[in-house]
């Protein structure tokens, strides 16, 4: 019983340092999430480190959320369906390391990150 109760104090510590270390991860510097739904979509639940640009604006905005166009960029929407297509978008625009992560489900279990409703 007594090396029972410090694993059952170190174990919840242990839970909070992953999730604390996998939100850093979502916010380095060099990753951008983009949720591309649209914003009654965003509305409804989104990452919780992402940006939101409705797929129709990516062309005409994109520079302004992504400015590098070698940075880290990961894109999902509802099926992954509008995802690919902004993911199309930013490779004519130059951008050189872009994901389409799916829908927000499997951005979610991707990234791992959390679903904000």
């Amino acid at each position: 019983m007594k090396g029972l109760l410090p694993a059952l104090l170190v174990a919840p510590i242990l839970l909070i340092l992953i999730a604390l270390a996998s939100t850093a991860w979502a916010q380095r510097g060099d990753t951008v999430i983009i949720d591309v739904r649209t914003i009654e979509e965003w509305n409804t639940g989104h990452l919780a480190t992402a940006q939101h640009l409705q797929l129709e604006l990516v062309g005409d905005a994109i520079d302004t959320l992504v400015s590098d166009k070698e940075q880290q960029v990961y894109l999902y929407c509802r099926s992954g369906n509008r995802s690919g297509q902004a993911k199309l978008i930013m490779e004519q625009l130059g951008y050189s390391n872009v994901v389409n992560a799916g829908g927000l489900d499997d951005a979610s279990q991707l990234l791992d990150v959390a679903i904000v409703r």
